[in-house]
């Protein structure tokens, strides 16, 4: 096993992980019936585990890259080197398709909950009510008698008995103004029915004038509930296992959803709104942490994109949804139902192997491992052995992430960029309702680009590197909303409109794609949890800004599109000052494999 390195200049530190074994160990163990032993080995000391068949200048003889010197990693981590229990069930099989396909399927209620605001919360024409004798009044008509303009106020002290007319006004009608009433307030309010919106938080609370701010708080308490969670699930996820939290989030977001539906005080609705952001985001990191834990060696990184598949169909099926029901509350009655299905996967989807071996629950790892070898068609040896690794205490904390300049540069620049990438990414998404047109079509196409996106994202960063695809695509979202905003105003462009929104919204799920995985790479196995976890607080300031994005179309036209345009090209300028990941190539028969592209350095 090459030397690990720590990756800060202060103090060494331990590290705690599954020994990997590089091809041509695994060809020499498995000529010699090997058996592999699964210890924890100090980051700064030869691992135990280094076979005796293999002399040491053989171990020796792959090269470092500047990048893995820095990173802590061997050149051949994610494509090459895999640990014992990939070896004995197998790296990727029909088992682990079957249990990520599975897990993949747990993203579907959490996008359809991000997502519901943009159709609940959609905006209604509405006016001051009117009296019952006059239902039948035209509203044009009712405005110009009540004074009522800006559909908040009206006139005072009004005797309406004297209209007896619903149409026309009597002759000896006096103005409000001539006889020196005031506006006031209006006390209740009637609404579009035929819009093709129906039943909507506005029109179920009389979320307008005064009170129109409230619907961006009920967008924003969900996506604070996100921000909070993606602190602290983590931490969950690694204190009592990534199936258990997984599966407490899912009962949790099920039971929080169906309340919504039934939930009748807007009070009560915040809360719940705030506690279903809360665990959905753990059920999106516990289901994407297991799904990349049940494989190994580069299929870590594919396992862990396509995860993001299932997201552009939810969108699209719930704009179907919200077209059919056109009622907040059934909405929210169809993107609860699903969850309470994926519950009963308890039976099936297994605990993390990895983390058990961790733990030291050494049968439950057999079994596991004896089960998906099974389904895999491979023997395994009548004799292997796992030993759990030993734990050493971590006082790793976010101080570390600007303990060197190398860490420092990272940092502050994947703050920048995560933060942008939220806003720009859910600005466009969750404000589809103030672009104009049909917002179900408009939803619907945002969805359908985003799927060959994440495709085209895998295919590419597995041939080139992150760095210069990552920044193309914030830059080229950044020019799809510059042509967006030009077009805002002329009625008569709107389809161009929407052909640069749907652009954008390509590009930026393409980065979106890319930016978890490159940051995963540039930050230090010890701390990469801290770095990730640092990079979720920036990424939760931007999505708690969102809901009120639409606001700045009320200041002027231009200047939502203007705004997402500025944090694009601002994001793309950051990605510069990162360093390339390598992009490896086969140089021989026998699977060595080099570092081929610019390498990261620490100044």
């Amino acid at each position: 096993m090459a030397k690990r390195k720590s990756l800060t200049h202060d103090s060494p530190s331990m590290e705690l992980e599954l020994p990997l074994l590089a091809p041509q160990e695994r060809s020499q163990r498995s000529r010699s019936g090997t058996i592999p032993l699964c210890i924890m080995h100090d980051s700064a000391k030869q691992s135990p585990t280094t076979s005796p068949t293999i002399p040491p200048k053989q171990q020796a003889a792959t090269p470092q890259s500047p990048a893995a010197a820095v990173s802590g990693l061997d050149p051949a981590d994610d494509e090459d080197e895999t640990d014992v229990i990939g070896d004995l069930m197998g790296h990727y099989g029909k088992w682990q398709l079957l249990m990520t396909v599975l897990l993949s399927l747990f993203q579907v209620p959490n996008t359809f909950h991000i997502s519901s605001s943009i159709y609940q919360a959609a905006n209604k024409d509405f006016w001051c009510q009117r009296p019952a004798q006059f239902q039948h009044m035209p509203v044009a008509t009712w405005r110009n008698l009540s004074g009522s303009v800006d559909n908040c106020r009206r006139w005072e002290g009004i005797d309406w008995s004297q209209v007896s007319n619903e149409t026309t006004l009597p002759l000896d009608w006096k103005t409000p103004a001539e006889m020196d009433k005031k506006l006031v307030a209006c006390e209740k309010w009637e609404y579009e029915t035929n819009d093709n919106v129906g039943n909507t938080w506005t029109s179920q609370w009389d979320l307008v004038c005064e009170k129109e701010h409230l619907k961006n708080v009920a967008e924003m308490f969900f996506l604070l509930g996100v921000a909070t969670g993606g602190i602290i699930s983590g931490y969950l996820s690694d204190k009592f296992g990534r199936k258990t939290m997984l599966f407490i989030s899912a009962v949790l977001q099920t039971i929080f959803g169906l309340w919504l539906y039934i939930c009748s005080s807007f009070e009560l609705y915040l809360t719940l709104r705030a506690l279903l952001g809360l665990v959905s985001v753990s059920v999106t990191y516990s289901g994407l942490i297991l799904a990349i834990e049940y494989v190994d060696g580069k299929w870590r990184t594919i396992a862990g994109m396509y995860n993001l598949f299932p997201l552009p169909i939810s969108y699209m099926i719930i704009s179907g949804l919200a077209y059919l029901t056109q009622d907040y509350q059934r909405l929210q009655l169809c993107i609860g139902i699903p969850g309470i299905f994926l519950c009963f996967l308890w039976f099936v989807v297994p605990e993390s192997p990895r983390w058990l071996l961790v733990k030291g629950r050494i049968d439950e790892v057999r079994r596991i491992i004896e089960a998906a070898a099974k389904f895999n068609g491979r023997q395994l040896p009548a004799d292997y052995q796992l030993t759990p690794p030993t734990q050493e205490s971590s006082t790793q904390d976010v101080t570390y992430l600007f303990r060197s300049s190398y860490l420092r540069r990272i940092s502050i620049c994947f703050f920048c960029i995560w933060f942008t990438m939220n806003l720009v990414y859910y600005g466009i998404i969750l404000n589809m309702s103030s672009f104009g047109g049909n917002v179900y079509l408009n939803s619907a196409l945002a969805g359908l680009v985003e799927i060959p996106a994440i495709a085209v994202a895998m295919y590419i960063i597995t041939k080139v590197g992150k760095k210069w695809l990552f920044c193309a695509t914030l830059i080229c979202a950044g020019v799809a909303c510059c042509c967006a905003a030009i077009t805002e105003g002329h009625a008569d462009l709107l389809w161009l409109k929407i052909t640069f929104l749907m652009m954008g919204k390509f590009t930026i799920s393409a980065g979106n794609t890319i930016m978890p995985v490159y940051t995963a790479e540039l930050y230090p196995t010890p701390i990469r949890n801290v770095g990730v976890g640092a990079c979720n607080v920036a990424a939760g300031l931007a999505l708690i800004l969102t809901p009120y994005l639409s606001l700045l179309n009320k200041i002027e036209g231009h200047l939502l599109m203007t705004l997402l345009t500025a944090w694009s090209i601002f994001g793309g300028f950051v990605v510069l000052f990162l360093p390339e990941t390598a992009v490896r190539q086969k140089t021989d028969n026998q699977g060595g494999s080099s570092a081929n592209a610019s390498a990261a350095k620490q100044v």
